[in-house]
């Protein structure tokens, strides 16, 4: 990171303050002045000799410059007539300073080994008078590795000497062309040739018009032009030239900022036989890192290394890549099992593979990861065979008498199990119908002997009964039954290959004459269908092809490594050949696995390889799928994947340890296991994916135990020579290495807070170290302390659970020592020898263990297979558990609610009762096939590990996901096992939506309030729209990040709709104030047309940029989702999810020229989340959300779908290629996806490639892409990477880290990229280096992208548009804003602004010039009504704005200045605000709970505010004080308050002002008030009746009340009650005089103050206008959500509605 500040460049005297020459030092005549030329101030250097006139950086020479820049760029000019020196000091890698010297003076190239001299050789000589100003451009790197063979470390620092004039000085590592603009480079396409164009503050200006090189000089060195064997001089370089390559007598070094990662790239192969692969494109490549830590310990990411060789025409290698994903079995299930596989077969389907591992067989889906468990057998399972249907399988497994088992393929049910009277069967092969089984293994002398058994009856429960046996003298390593006929046999072995036959009851054999291939070790077997012959593979290389029905060999051929043409029968050949250990053949082709660690595709006729994929080690066994599309291959090393033969790609299923494993440990915090092995390398994996992240080797040493740190990413390992390191994970780093112990490590722990670490050795020492820093130190070493018994290994120590207490076996095998784990100071000593006194022998301690706090025992298991519990405090004994195991307990472990009890013996796992209640306490698990070494729940007591002969993962079932725990034990006691797919747990649920926006900072979620009855409505509407969506799963709550479409409404879609007569409707949508935030690519805009639309809500808002106004199109029945334009401009298509009955999506194709609705199709199930039109526009493609998945094209002519496909993972947005209009890409979890269109008349067909993303990017999602015009596509992710495609090939071949967040917008245009990410932040990209990089590879002279620009908006990057040089541009946020975006300016201007969450209310200035809404985000926003442009705003954190009323004070009495908005929040405050300062002038807290109501009383003095607890305050805006309570509606949230003018005797009490208050439970009151008397008095109190609670809805309307404008004694309701209706109520008469009934309850009122019209709003989305005189009836759409909020103005002319976060404004058009 040291030099990343230096970066894009450096100026030099700027960073040095050269000015004030603290940093640098002058000496002689130096001065500065003004250069005309320049126009610009320069420095002067003058003197006849340069060692006495200088300019030197730094001040001193023991000083450094630190400068890592590849290049120097110097801007000077040499003074006429004059000579001038330069000198520059750089540091090499091994810290020798050379010395750098350019100048006139020179008359020739001089060198030594630390000192270069340069001639000017244009200026050699005195200057001339008409010298120019110079921009020189010296090459550090090339300089020193050419010259000196030497690598350049830094600039030390730099001298220049008179006589010359300087303008500045810069380093970089970009190289820069002078005099071309960013649009000129983007033209020529300069990236191509990794150049840049010079930045502002290093060019030199020139006048309008004129050339850049026709007023200076640019000398570059090197030079394209110099050829490098010429004496080197300084030269100027021709305009526009780029550098030619660079030759370099040292391995090169490219310089890389370390967010930048290349990736090798891989040459394109050439396409293949069509009978093997149709075309597709190469896959992608991916790295292996390694690092040297130690002496034979290297470490290495765990990426695939597996390499693919494409081959044809005499072997020549077309591509070599290293593909795959790694997936290994660790993603099962009963267990994570990795092991050591031998075989593996096909099952008939092609869709999953079946091995043994151990005492296990597994079926594996290759495509999920999801395994079966067939378990049974007791010891290694040895040899495997299927039926030809794969409805059968047979197994057997070693040892003394080897029991095979027939297996029930489907059902996973043993059908038989008989004994062989062999030993060791080492190769099991069933007949094509299941009818006869045969085997090969050793009798009791060792002699080979063939069975063969009959298997016909087994599946009708019948039994295995002996056909025939033979023994024979020769070796057989493989017999395999012919697929045509059940009696014959064919084996072959070293120097034999035979045919074998059942008949009469005898089994007979007769030999191959294999003549001169006699003494050849054949090792497997395969037989060609349809054909009678077979093929018998060697260790020399050889391939017999043998006539099994005429006992002949065919054919002969050799197999050499070089392979060029088959050698034929020529076995005298000196040339090794390739030793092949396995053969498969399909009707089309062969495949060979070798020793050298090849899998070798071929064709029939052997004349070439056309595939080949390289492994770790020596392939062991290969096997062709029934489809002939996949080969399944198994190495020595203990690795299982498969070749895909159509992608060329290679898919690792598993890796394992190829020895016992001895010790694990497991991360909590980061889900991440270390295992430890005999086969001497310690493995990291990740619990979570399941797959392995790193592989340590040691080669002369075993690692015998591991720990990882509790808090930081570190871990500890102790080995067998007594050494223990400790690793950094995050550096891939050997952080320490600790050498107190002689023995092998046998106990090594960390206490809870990381600060300490203990080890042990079986020498008996005992260490404590200080892990307080990442370098540990030890802090005391004792010995002859713990028993010197490697037995105890790997758990020799035991700590407690609050980190206070050490305990360990010794000094001797029969105490227990307990001492203190800061200090090492012993506390306790137990003999456990004596604690038995009935025994005649003395027991001994084994294993120990520490109980949860605050039980306070510790157990230890002893040799004489019990447990004894003690107490850790004083050492008495509690209990004691017998015949704990049949033989010794080799681990123990409680769970951290000390409830049950592992222990782990012999081959078996058993869960105990703690507590020791029931008759049988424990419950036994096999599955091991060798003693268990360690038994340990993981952090989040949610599974069990089990090591040994490989690591199991159990599923802990006692604890449910509710947290209450089952008694007594794991699993039910049916079922002995459980067996869990682990694809389907944590981290591989699919994402329940898209990734973007992800919220800044997610608000807490009330689990429980979410389902409670009543309460669904706004909270959960209130979740989705921000984001979130709620689900509650198996163990957890789920939120997922994001959610890039619309989400569903808690409202109803409209029922009813009474829509007012074409030409009478009495409000027309005037304009909309809001932009969804919570949907994505929703804002189009083209910059040549100045097409303008976005959406809010189910509006589609086309605005005009320059005038404001609005066009608003409607006909979406819900919120809208996504936008697309056509290139033309002349279409645009949006989408929404379902509604008015129908069942899928809707999509709307709009003519942009009148604005109608050209065609409604449907497709999607659930909501579209992309879409995108062709580059011709003669396709649009939609893309489904994670529920949907389907990706469905359209011909735009007709909009008829032309195609559909259904995705198996969630998809988050896709794009058309602008170069081919029938390639277009997706971007999902960890992959791009390539799709190519191909069109034969009215026949549509889609190839598909799924190019992963390199394993050294990680596991993240894709979550934008575009593409550039040069064969680029750039995709981004959710952590911050963007990723570089070359879709020529469809490779990654660079990635960057281009944020910390989320990136949802990527735009490319030539050498300039757009990314926007959810840390709010829009950057702007140079990457002008890309292409060379892609085309160039590691040759690029430069690999780093230049961020030229960057902007913090608002909210998270969900849109964005730009022009075509990416110049200027809109933005959308999450906050519901649209930005207007000017790089050149650095400007970002608000275009459209509304809430981001629910709008509350909506309040008028008296003069109705403005209007202000407030809402659940915080804010305060003061409208422009005239324009809707948003004035001021007030915000508030954390809290939400209630309820909002403006003062009504009339300008008469305090003009401007007397303009206040007063508003309530939800922690029971009010805050007052001026308009005309615009800041707070009082904040009151009159409420201790939310306020839900406010108003200025009619004379503006007096401010009554109602909360959610039913109480009223009366305050004083003046002093801030709190008057008085009102509690009469306590208990009940006050929804209304309303003021208004009476005459001062109206109602028979006295006061000028009337005003009312109405609460949730459907009371009203209504009071009379003189505020300057200190009066308020109840005049009536009104309660609605409501039906009992069985009819009421989920969620109750509110209660709302407001006086008749028209008639000053009448109040207006609604609420719910007996009838859907609005009630007129007069408070002379004291009764209901009006009613008026409604379709559906009302959410919202407002009445008109000028004509008697009344607005009321409907949870089902619908506007309704009431015309009181006439009772005429219209209904509105437009809304998406429940209309909540409706506002007349006080002119009556306009209506404010309010749907969550969108606002319409309607104009009155009824008079």
């Amino acid at each position: 990171m040291a030099k990343v500040w230096q970066h894009p460049y450096l100026n030099v005297f700027k960073h040095f303050k050269v000015e004030e020459w603290k940093r640098s030092t002058k000496e002689g005549d130096v001065t500065t002045f003004m250069d005309k030329t320049l126009k610009g101030t320069v420095y002067r250097i003058r003197g006849s000799i340069p060692a006495s006139n200088y300019i030197q950086l730094p001040k001193t020479s023991t000083q450094s410059l630190g400068l890592t820049g590849h290049y120097l760029y110097m801007l000077f000019k040499p003074m006429p007539g004059k000579y001038f020196v330069v000198h520059l000091d750089v540091t090499t890698e091994d810290s020798q300073v050379v010395r750098i010297s350019f100048s006139n003076l020179f008359k020739e190239f001089k060198s030594t080994a630390t000192w270069l001299q340069f001639p000017f050789i244009y200026l050699v000589g005195v200057a001339p008078a008409n010298v120019r100003w110079t921009c020189l451009m010296l090459d550090l790197h090339y300089i020193l590795s050419m010259y000196l063979n030497r690598r350049y470390s830094h600039l030390k620092s730099i001298k220049l000497c008179s006589n010359l004039l300087v303008k500045n000085v810069y380093t970089s590592d970009l190289l820069f062309e002078p005099g071309v603009t960013f649009s000129e480079a983007r033209q020529a396409k300069l990236a191509f040739h990794g150049i840049s164009p010079m930045p502002r503050e290093m060019a030199f200006p020139v006048p309008k018009g004129e050339n850049w090189h026709d007023r200076y000089d640019y000398i570059r060195y090197p030079s394209a032009l110099s050829p490098p064997h010429t004496h080197p001089a300084l030269s100027p370089a021709a305009p526009h030239t780029p550098p030619g390559p660079c030759p370099e007598p040292c391995a090169p070094h490219i310089p890389q900022t370390p967010a930048l990662s290349p990736v090798p790239p891989s040459h394109t192969p050439n396409p293949l036989l069509d009978s093997f692969t149709p075309p597709t494109t190469p896959a992608l490549t991916l790295i292996t890192h390694t690092c040297i830590f130690a002496p034979d310990f290297q470490i290495s990411a765990c990426l695939n290394s597996m390499h693919i060789h494409l081959c044809k025409h005499r072997g020549a290698l077309l591509s070599v890549c290293r593909l795959g994903h790694l997936c290994s079995i660790l993603s099962s299930a009963l267990t994570l099992i990795l092991a050591f596989v031998l075989q593996a077969l096909w099952t008939k389907n092609s869709s999953a593979v079946v091995y043994p591992c151990h005492a296990i067989i597994i079926t594996m889906q290759i495509e999920t990861g999801e395994q079966r468990f067939f378990i049974g057998h007791t010891d290694k399972v040895s040899a495997l065979a299927f039926n030809g249907n794969s409805t059968l399988l047979a197994s057997a497994q070693m040892g003394h008498l080897s029991m095979v088992r027939l297996w029930d393929f489907q059902k996973g049910k043993c059908l038989s199990m008989f004994k062989t009277h062999v030993h060791s069967v080492s190769s099991l092969s069933l007949s094509y119908s299941g009818a006869v089984l045969c085997g090969i293994g050793k009798d009791g002398h060792g002699k080979t002997m063939v069975v063969v058994w009959n298997t016909a009856q087994v599946n009708q429960g019948g039994e295995v009964v002996v056909l025939a046996k033979a023994h024979t003298d020769v070796d057989i390593q493989t017999l395999k039954i012919a697929f045509f006929d059940d009696t014959r046999m064919v084996s072959c072995g070293r120097d034999n290959v035979r045919l074998w036959r059942v008949r009469s009851g005898a089994l007979r054999s007769c030999p191959v004459n294999l003549g001169e291939y006699h003494s050849l070790e054949f090792t497997d077997l395969a037989f060609e269908k349809g054909h009678s012959a077979d093929f018998v593979c060697s260790k020399s290389g050889h391939i017999l092809e043998i006539d099994y029905k005429n006992f002949t060999i065919r054919n002969a051929r050799r197999l050499l490594p070089s392979q060029i043409h088959p050698l034929g029968p020529h076995p005298s050949s000196r040339s090794p050949g390739i030793a092949i250990n396995s053969i498969s053949i399909s009707s089309t082709f062969c495949a060979t696995a070798s020793e050298d660690g090849y899998v070798r595709l071929w064709p029939l006729d052997f004349s070439a390889v056309f595939l080949e994929a390289e492994h770790e080690g020596p392939v062991s066994s290969v096997s062709i799928s029934p489809d002939n599309l996949k080969v399944l291959c198994t190495t020595s090393t203990g690795n299982l994947g498969y070749l895909d033969v159509q992608s060329r790609g290679y898919n690792t299923l598993m890796r394992s340890h190829t020895d016992s494993v001895l010790a694990f440990s497991v991360d909590g915090l980061r889900k991440q296991m270390a295992t430890v092995s005999q086969d001497n390398t310690i493995r990291i994996w990740d619990l979570v994916s399941m797959q392995q992240l790193y592989d340590f080797t040691a080669s002369d040493e075993i690692p015998c135990t591991v720990a990882f740190h509790p808090a930081q990413q570190i871990f500890a390992c102790g080995f067998s020579s007594g050494v223990v390191r400790t690793f950094s994970l995050t550096a891939s780093d050997l952080l320490m290495e600790h050498k107190y112990h002689r023995g092998a490590v046998t106990g090594l722990t960390f206490s809870p807070d990381g600060n300490l670490m203990f080890s042990s050795c079986s020498h008996g020492t005992l260490a404590l170290y200080n892990c307080a820093a990442q370098k540990s130190h030890v802090l005391r070493v004792l010995g002859n302390v713990v028993s010197q018994d490697a037995e105890h290994s790997p758990n020799a120590l035991a700590l407690s659970g609050d980190g206070r207490l050490l305990a360990f076996v010794g000094p001797s095998k029969y105490t227990v020592t307990v001492m203190d784990a800061h200090s090492l100071d012993e506390l306790l000593r137990i003999d456990v020898s004596i604690l038995d006194l009935d025994s005649t022998s003395l027991d001994s301690a084994l294993r120990i263990c520490f109980a949860p706090m605050p039980v306070g025992h510790l157990l230890v298991s002893t040799s004489s297979n019990k447990v004894l519990v003690l107490d850790a405090k004083t050492g008495r004994l509690v209990r004691e558990v017998s015949r704990v195991h049949k033989l010794s307990c080799s681990s123990l472990t409680l769970s951290e609610d000390a409830r049950y009890l592992l222990t782990a013996g012999d081959r078996v796992v058993k869960v105990w009762d703690y507590q020791m209640r029931f008759d049988i306490n424990f419950q036994v698990y096999i599955g091991h096939s060798e003693p268990v070494r360690q038994v340990a729940f993981t952090p989040d007591q949610q599974h069990v590990i089990s090591i040994g002969d490989a690591i199991f993962l159990w599923d802990f079932l006692a604890v449910t996901s509710e947290g209450i725990t089952q008694s007594p034990f794991l699993f039910t006691e049916t079922s002995s096992e459980k067996l869990k797919d682990f694809t389907s747990s944590a981290n591989e649920i699919p994402r329940q939506s898209a990734p973007l926006p992800s919220l800044a900072s997610p608000p807490h979620l009330d689990i429980s309030s979410i389902h409670q009855p009543g309460h669904d409505g706004e909270k959960r509407n209130h979740l989705e729209r921000r984001g979130i969506k709620v689900s509650l799963g198996e163990n957890s709550l789920y939120s997922s990040t994001a959610a890039l479409a619309p989400l569903p409404s808690t409202s109803t879609s409209t029922c009813s709709v009474l829509y007012p007569p074409a030409g009478n409707e009495g409000l027309k949508l005037k304009a909309v104030i809001g932009y969804n935030g919570n949907g994505r690519g929703n804002m189009v805009w083209n910059p040549d047309t100045g097409f303008f639309a976005y959406t809010c809500g189910c509006v589609i808002v086309v605005e005009d940029l320059h005038s404001g106004s609005q066009q608003h199109w409607l006909g979406h029945p819900e919120e809208i989702s996504t936008l697309a334009v056509s290139h033309d401009a002349q279409v645009l298509a949006s989408a929404s999810g379902h509604g008015n009955g129908d069942s899928r999506c809707q999509i709307r194709i709009w003519n942009i020229q009148d604005g109608t609705c050209q065609k409604v199709i449907f497709h999607h199930e659930t909501q579209v989340q992309a879409m995108a039109y062709s580059r011709d526009d003669r396709l649009l493609v939609t893309l489904g959300d994670y529920s949907d998945r389907t990706l469905a094209l359209w011909n735009t002519h007709t909009y008829d779908l032309m195609s559909s496909t259904h995705i198996l993972e969630p998809v988050h947005e896709v794009a058309f290629n602008p170069l081919s209009a029938g390639e277009l890409a997706c971007v999902g979890r960890g992959a791009v996806t390539f799709w190519l269109i191909k069109q034969q008349g009215a026949d549509i067909s889609l190839k598909v490639h799924r190019a992963a993303i390199p394993d050294m990017v990680g596991r993240v999602e894709l979550t934008s892409l575009c593409y550039s015009t040069n064969y680029l596509l750039y995709s981004g992710t959710n952590t911050g990477q963007i990723c570089v495609w070359d879709t020529q090939t469809n490779r990654c071949f660079m990635t960057w880290e281009a944020d910390e967040g989320e990136i949802g917008v990527l735009l490319c245009c030539g050498n300039r990229l757009v990314s926007g990410s959810n840390t709010k932040r829009i950057r702007l990209w140079s990457v002008a280096a890309v292409q060379e990089l892609r085309l160039k590879g590691s040759d690029a002279r430069s690999s780093s992208v230049l961020l030229e620009h960057e902007m913090t908006l608002d909210g998270t990057i969900v849109g964005a548009t730009f022009d075509d040089s990416l110049d200027m541009g809109i933005v959308g946020t999450t906050a519901g804003t649209l930005w207007y975006i000017n790089w050149a300016e650095s400007t970002s201007i608000r275009l459209i602004s509304g809430h981001k969450n629910k709008v509350n209310e909506v309040t008028f200035s008296p003069g109705e010039s403005h209007c202000a809404t407030c809402g659940e985000d915080g804010s305060v926003r003061v409208w422009a009504l005239a324009s809707m442009e948003l004035v001021v705003q007030f915000q508030v954190l954390n809290q939400s704005c209630q309820c909002l009323a403006w003062s009504p004070i009339p300008i008469s009495h305090g003009g401007a200045e007397g303009q206040h908005v007063v508003a309530g929040y939800s922690d029971g405050t009010i805050r007052v605000f001026s308009i005309s300062r615009t800041e707070m002038e009082l904040k009151m807290h009159p409420h201790s709970v939310a306020l839900t109501a406010i108003a200025y009383s009619a004379d503006g003095e007096i401010i009554l505010s109602g909360g959610k607890d039913g109480l009223m305050a009366v305050s004083s805006p003046r002093t801030g004080m709190t008057i008085r309570v009102l509690i009469d509606h306590k208990g009940s949230p006050i929804t209304v308050i309303q003021c208004t003018r009476k005459r001062y005797q109206d109602f028979g009490v006295e006061g000028g002002e009337l005003w009312l208050a109405a609460s949730s439970d459907r009371r009203v009151s209504v009071w009379v008030s003189a505020w300057q008397k200190d009066k308020c008095e109840l005049i009536d109190w009104l309660s609605f009746p409501a039906p009992a609670s069985p009819e009421a809805p989920s969620s109750l309307p509110p209660s709302l009340a407001a006086f008749c404008p028209w008639d000053n004694g009448t109040l207006v309701y609604v609420g719910f009650g007996m009838q859907k209706e609005i009630l007129f109520y007069s408070l002379r008469q004291k009764q209901v005089v009006e009613k008026i009934p409604l379709s559906h309850f009302a959410t919202s009122l407002s009445l008109s103050p000028a004509a008697h019209f009344l607005a009321v709003g409907f949870n089902e989305r619908v506007l309704r206008l009431i015309d009181c005189t006439t009772r005429t009836e219209q209904d509105f759409v437009g809304h998406d959500d429940s209309v909540h909020l409706c506002r007349f103005t006080p002119s009556g002319k306009r209506l404010f509605t309010a749907s969550y976060n969108e606002i319409l404004v309607w104009e009155i058009t009824s008079t």
